[in-house]
């Protein structure tokens, strides 16, 4: 990794509106646009060209937060469209070239290209009803558009979604543990929160007396959703999942209200409190969950 410096800007003075980002260095663009302000975003000029978007939702019922992919010649033109035609988004991520650099096929394959990133990093659920094609390009052109994928990546994340991120598991002595009765879970703390990882086992029954209360509530919808997937008799993780919280990892792995800050434990025994805080008696969380 590399230091990089990233310009944003606020059109309208206002934090949660419109922000413009760039790396200085750069000609892409990211322009991320809540719902309610799409009106300010049709004041842009940059959004009038050829680019590539992301609708970014969320859903309980998916168990992950929603993302659809397309392409437009007409950025602004089609996020209208889809202001009218699609419910479940909040924000909307455009990408456009600042040079105006980028043509119809230039988008057709980032948008073919981001579909399969965000597949194999498996941190949101694709709403794309059909897959994007790969149009045919030199190897030169690909090369350039794969170094704009990089930037686009950067300027995603900084912007606060990580649609490409993969979540691989680290170094041995930075793996978690939640052990209880058949549940045997793997995991890792990161800037996102904590990461189940695949493969790991939770408890198929949850506690009584948590029936309708919070842990219902995280664990329902991974079920639904099939990420929690039954095993003969426990639930296994179908896929790598982020938790916003140490707690809510650990409730879905033991199925009973738990403080995730002490059951998650590494190989020689210290828990996430004792190694990230420091201070093992201070393990509660904000909103009074432990």
């Amino acid at each position: 990794m590399q230091g990089r410096t990233i310009q944003i800007f606020l059109p309208d003075g206002n934090a949660r509106g419109v922000r413009l980002a760039d790396i200085t260095s750069r000609t892409v663009l990211a322009i991320a646009i809540p719902r309610a302000h799409l009106d300010v975003a049709a004041t842009r000029p940059e959004l009038s060209g050829v680019g590539i978007y992301f609708l970014i939702g969320d859903s309980e019922e998916e168990g992950q937060p929603l993302v659809y992919v397309g392409e437009a010649e007409d950025t602004l033109a089609r996020l209208r469209q889809h202001n009218k035609g699609k419910d479940f988004w909040s924000i909307a991520l455009a990408i456009v070239s600042k040079t105006q650099y980028f043509t119809k096929t230039h988008v057709k394959y980032l948008e073919w290209y981001c579909h399969e990133a965000i597949q194999r990093a498996e941190r949101f659920h694709l709403e794309n009803s059909t897959l994007p094609a790969c149009p045919f390009i030199s190897e030169s052109m690909k090369a350039d558009l794969q170094d704009n994928f990089e930037t686009i990546q950067v300027l995603a994340a900084t912007l606060g979604y990580a649609l490409f991120d993969e979540i691989k598991q680290p170094a041995k002595k930075d793996l978690l543990f939640c052990r209880g009765k058949e549940a045997q879970a793997k995991g890792e703390y990161t800037e996102d929160g904590l990461v189940v990882f695949a493969g790991s086992t939770a408890n198929l029954e949850q506690v009584k007396s948590a029936a309708g209360t919070w842990v219902t509530r995280i664990r329902q919808p991974l079920i639904d959703a099939r990420i929690l997937e039954r095993d003969g008799n426990v639930y296994r993780f179908a896929k790598n999942h982020v938790f916003r919280s140490p707690s809510a990892a650990a409730v879905a792995v033991l199925g009973r209200n738990a403080n995730g800050w002490t059951e998650w434990t590494f190989a020689d025994g210290r828990t996430l409190s004792d190694a990230r805080r420091g201070d093992s008696q201070n393990t509660s969380e904000p909103g009074g969950r432990p």
